[in-house]
């Protein structure tokens, strides 16, 4: 008997409400022209009223939407989909930077600039070359590491100063850039091409390297990391990266949406 107890402690509470609104997002899903409550209700095997009751509570939240006596997915089940879309091309994404770090024995980083800001989207490591430990906010000191140069260097002027009044220039390094001014006299000397490297700009005892692709409407920027004791991997990593952009670049192509 307590062995039964126990078996019967372990079963998961469910809420049939929710487990019926859910079904009813499937029927709706499955239907892109849209269907009406009748046919959704049937769908999903429910009576009429209790599929009245859940279509107008998920259309009020969003879920759903009414269009001329039919419902179809509204925009927060469509957001839904979305973030499952990006989660699924992050994981992909994570999986092709690592393999590409293993084999050249760096870190490696995709990163892009999206509404103003600096984002890394997603990196790989290994063992003896650990990723760069964010350990001042890599979208408030983009002058101060390669990945946030290179990015720079590829806004127009009035982008890139909205973002340094946003983000003022600081070193934080004994090797940073120490001003603004000194930031925009590197990056006017610079085609925006042209591959970044900077060494212990951003953190003590570790070189970096970034180089700008094209992978969508927005700058973006693949980049690789090593500690110094490793620095003779960096231009390598880099000049193994370039040439191989084209290949890299289409599986990259969703990224700058994820």
């Amino acid at each position: 008997m307590a062995a039964a107890n126990g078996g019967a402690a372990c079963e998961p509470t469910l809420i049939t409400s929710v487990q019926r609104a859910l079904r009813l997002l499937e029927a709706a899903g499955s239907q892109p022209a849209g269907a009406p409550a009748k046919r959704l209700a049937r769908a999903a095997g429910l009576p009429l009223p209790t599929a009245y009751h859940l279509l107008r509570t998920l259309t009020h939240e969003g879920y759903l939407r009414r269009d001329s006596g039919v419902f179809r997915l509204g925009e927060a089940a469509e957001r839904l989909g979305r973030a499952g879309a990006r989660a699924c091309h992050r994981a992909a994404l994570s999986r092709a930077l690592r393999g590409l770090g293993e084999e050249l024995g760096v870190a490696v980083y995709f990163s892009v600039y999206r509404e103003g800001e600096v984002e890394v989207v997603a990196m790989a490591d290994g063992p003896d070359v650990p990723a760069v430990e964010e350990w001042a906010d890599f979208r408030r000191t983009a002058h101060a590491h390669a990945i946030g140069q290179c990015l720079l260097a590829q806004l127009g002027e009035r982008d890139r100063e909205d973002h340094l009044s946003r983000h003022p220039v600081q070193a934080i390094t004994p090797y940073s850039v120490r001003d603004a001014g000194d930031l925009r006299r590197r990056l006017a000397g610079r085609c925006p091409a042209q591959p970044v490297y900077e060494r212990q700009e951003y953190v003590l005892g570790t070189v970096c390297g970034a180089f700008p692709v094209t992978a969508g409407p927005a700058a973006a920027t693949l980049a690789v990391s090593v500690p110094c004791s490793k620095a003779e991997r960096l231009r390598p990593a880099m000049d193994s990266l370039r040439s191989r952009v084209n290949y890299i670049i289409s599986p990259l192509s969703f990224s700058i949406s994820i």
